[in-house]
C-alpha cells in the first residue's frame, strides 16, 4: 500500500498542475468566447429549469428537473461534506476561495459540455429501448470529440470514456462508499466492510432500473437532502454571527498569503493552497470533467442550448452555495485545527508516521521499525517521528481512553503493535487527533449547535447527509460509467459494468482516506484534460448554437404547448369527477 502510495504521489504532482491551468484557462476562455453566459442566462436556466417551457413530447428519457437532479446528486454530495473539509484539512481557509473561482469559471464550463453533449447526442436502438436499463439516448464528451472533431479523434474520445469509465468506479463510487464507511466506523465503530456490503446492496437495487429510475429517485432525494443540510448551516451560522465575516476575510486572505492547513506543507506554499481548491472545486462540482453532460443528454428536449442552460445552475448551486455552508461551518466554529479524543487502532489504515509540526505542517514519512515513546511523547526531539492521524501528528498518547496513563515504551508500525516499558502488548493508543473528511464536517456542526443544546443533532445530521449524498452520488455515476461502456463496448457491456461498480463500492469502503482520494484524483485528471481541450476545439460550434438559440426563443413556443398540456390535464381531472358525481 505504502507503494501504491508513493506511485500516486508522483502521478498527482506532474497532473496537478497540468489540471490547474486547464480547467481555469478553459473556463476564463469560454466566459469570454460565449459574452459571460453564466450570468447572462441564469435566470433563463432557472424557468428552463422549472417546467415551464417543457414538451412532453420531445426526445429524451427524462425532464430537465430530474436531468439537473440526476446531475446535482452526482455533484451535490461528497464533495460538499468530505471535500470541503479535505481542502481546508491540507490548503487552510484559502483554498475555499479558489473552489469558488472554480465554480464561476466552471458554470461557463458546464454549460458548454451540456450544450454539445446534447447536440451530438444519439439514440439508442429501438429494439434496444426496450431494456429499461438502457435508456433510448446517449450522450457525452466522447460523442462530441468524436462526432465534433471528426473520426480522427476516435482514440482520443476512447481514452476518455475508459478514464471516464475508470473515474465513476473511483471518485463516483469508491470515495462514496469511503466516506460513509469512514463516517459509521468513526462514530459507531462499525467495520468498514459491514457498511460497504450494505451500501453496495442499496445502490444496486436502483441501479438496475435504469436512468428512469434513477432520474425518479434523486429527484426525491436531492432537493430534500440539500434543504436539510443548508437549514442546519445556516442555523449554525446564525449562532456564531459574529464570526462570519471574519472568517470570509480569512478565506480571502489566506488564498492569496495562505498559512498551512492542519495537513499542510507549510506557510505560504500559495500552489498548495490554489490546487488543493481547484481540484476540491471540480471533484464537488464536476465542471469540465465530462461526467454531467452524460446525464443532461437523457433529458427531453430538442433544444441544446435549453439543457445547457440548466446545467450552468449546478456549479453555483453545489459549490457558491452549499460548499461555502460546509467551509464556514467548519471555520466559524474552529473545527478544521481542532484535536479531539481518538481511539488509535494501530491497524487503522488511516494510521500513518509523519515529521513537522503544527506551525509548518506534516509531511508522510516511511514508518520506522519502532518508535521509542516517553510520558506519550517520541524521544527524537526535534527530528522526531510522530504517529500520525490523517497525516497529522497525534502529539502525547495514551493507554487509556480516559488518557489518564501516558504511554511509555515501543511501538512498532510493522507489527501494528506496540509494548509498555512494563512488557504489556497492546494493538490500540488514544490521544488528540484531528478529523478530516466527512468527520471534520460532523464535528463543526456538532460544535456549531451545541450552544442550543442540538450537538448530537448535528453529528447525525451530517450522518445521515453523507449515507444519503454518497448513495445518490453513486447511482448517478453508476449511469456515467455504464454509458461509456456502452460506448466502448457495446449494450452487452452494461450489465457487467454495473456488477463491476458494485465490487469497487464495496472494496472503496475498507480503504484508507488519503489512498482513495488520491487515486480519484489521478482519475480526474487524465479525464478532464481532454475534455476542457475539446471545449475550446469545439467554441466556435458552441457560439453558434448559443447565438441562434436566443435569437430564435423558441422557449415562447414550448411555453404555449406546456400551457396547453396543463390545461388537459386540468380538463381530465374536471371530467373525472364529474363522471365520478
Amino acid at each position: 500500500m505504502e507503494l501504491l502510495d508513493q506511485i500516486i504521489s508522483v502521478l498527482n504532482s506532474y497532473l496537478t498542475p497540468v489540471l490547474v491551468v486547464a480547467l481555469l484557462g478553459a473556463g476564463i476562455f469560454l466566459t469570454l468566447r460565449l459574452g459571460f453566459v453564466q450570468f447572462r442566462r441564469f435566470w433563463h436556466g432557472i424557468m428552463v429549469t422549472s417546467g415551464k417551457y417543457d414538451d412532453p413530447d420531445e426526445p429524451g428519457d427524462v425532464t430537465h428537473f430530474q436531468a439537473l437532479n440526476t446531475a446535482l446528486s452526482a455533484t451535490v454530495g461528497i464533495g460538499n461534506i468530505a471535500g470541503v473539509a479535505l481542502a481546508i484539512h491540507i490548503g487552510g481557509p484559502g483554498a475555499v476561495f479558489w473552489m469558488w473561482v472554480t465554480a464561476l469559471l466552471g458554470m461557463a464550463t458546464k454549460y458548454s459540455e451540456v450544450t454539445l453533449a446534447q447536440h451530438y447526442r444519439v439514440s439508442v436502438r429501438p429494439e434496444v429501448g426496450k431494456r429499461v436499463w438502457a435508456g433510448t439516448v446517449a450522450g457525452g464528451p466522447m460523442y462530441y470529440i468524436e462526432k465534433g472533431l471528426g473520426k480522427h479523434w476516435k482514440p482520443i474520445a476512447m481514452f476518455f470514456a475508459f478514464m471516464l469509465m475508470l473515474t465513476s468506479l473511483m471518485t463516483g463510487n469508491a470515495v462514496q462508499a469511503n466516506t460513509v464507511a469512514t463516517e459509521f466506523n468513526d462514530m459507531f465503530g462499525i467495520a468498514t466492510w459491514i457498511t460497504g456490503l450494505f451500501t453496495a446492496t442499496v445502490v444496486g437495487i436502483v441501479i438496475i432500473g435504469g436512468i428512469k429510475r434513477i432520474g425518479r429517485v434523486t429527484s426525491l432525494l436531492v432537493p430534500v437532502m440539500a434543504a436539510i443540510y443548508i437549514l442546519a448551516a445556516l442555523v449554525v451560522l446564525g449562532l456564531h454571527l459574529g464570526d462570519v465575516g471574519s472568517s470570509f476575510a480569512r478565506i480571502f486572505t489566506e488564498a492569496f498569503d495562505p498559512a498551512a492547513g492542519v495537513a499542510g506543507t507549510g506557510i505560504g506554499v500559495f500552489l498548495t493552497t490554489m490546487t488543493y481548491g481547484v481540484q476540491r472545486g471540480l471533484f464537488s462540482n464536476e465542471a469540465g470533467q465530462g461526467s454531467a453532460p452524460i446525464a443532461h443528454s437523457a433529458a427531453k428536449t430538442d433544444e441544446p442550448v435549453s439543457e445547457g442552460s440548466v446545467a450552468l445552475l449546478e456549479p453555483f448551486i453545489d459549490t457558491i452555495v452549499v460548499c461555502t455552508m460546509t467551509a464556514l461551518v467548519i471555520v466559524v466554529t474552529g473545527a478544521y485545527d481542532a484535536r479531539v479524543d481518538t481511539t488509535l487502532d494501530l491497524g487503522n489504515p488511516n494510521i500513518s508516521y509523519v515529521e513537522g509540526s503544527d506551525a509548518e505542517g506534516y509531511e508522510r514519512v516511511s514508518a520506522p521499525a519502532e518508535l521509542e515513546f516517553r510520558e506519550g511523547f517520541p524521544l527524537n526531539g526535534d527530528d522526531a517521528v510522530y504517529l500520525g492521524y490523517h497525516d497529522v501528528a497525534v502529539p502525547q498518547l495514551f493507554t487509556d481512553p480516559e488518557q489518564t496513563e501516558t504511554f511509555t515504551g515501543t511501538l512498532f508500525p510493522a507489527l501494528q503493535t506496540a509494548e509498555t516499558d512494563d512488557g504489556q502488548r497492546i494493538e490500540t493508543l488514544y490521544g488528540g487527533a484531528v478529523r478530516t473528511s466527512s468527520p471534520l464536517t460532523s464535528l463543526g456542526f456538532q460544535r456549531g449547535l451545541e450552544p442550543i443544546g442540538l450537538g448530537d443533532f448535528g453529528r447525525y445530521m451530517v450522518l445521515i447527509s453523507v449515507f444519503l449524498f454518497a448513495i445518490s452520488t453513486s447511482i448517478s455515476w453508476s449511469y456515467y460509467g455504464d454509458r461509456c461502456a456502452n460506448y466502448l463496448f457495446g449494450i452487452g457491456a452494461i450489465l457487467p459494468f454495473k456488477a463491476v461498480f458494485l465490487i469497487f463500492h464495496f472494496i472503496g469502503a475498507v480503504l484508507a482516506v488519503t489512498t482513495i482520494w488520491n487515486i480519484g484524483d489521478v482519475a480526474l485528471s487524465l479525464v478532464t484534460i481532454p475534455n476542457v481541450l475539446a471545449l475550446v476545439l469545439l467554441s466556435p460550434v458552441l457560439a453558434k448554437l448559443t447565438k441562434s438559440y436566443f435569437d430564435r426563443q423558441p422557449w415562447l413556443e414550448n411555453e404555449e404547448v406546456q400551457k396547453r398540456v396543463r390545461e388537459e390535464k386540468k380538463g381530465k381531472k374536471g371530467g373525472g369527477s364529474a363522471d365520478a358525481s
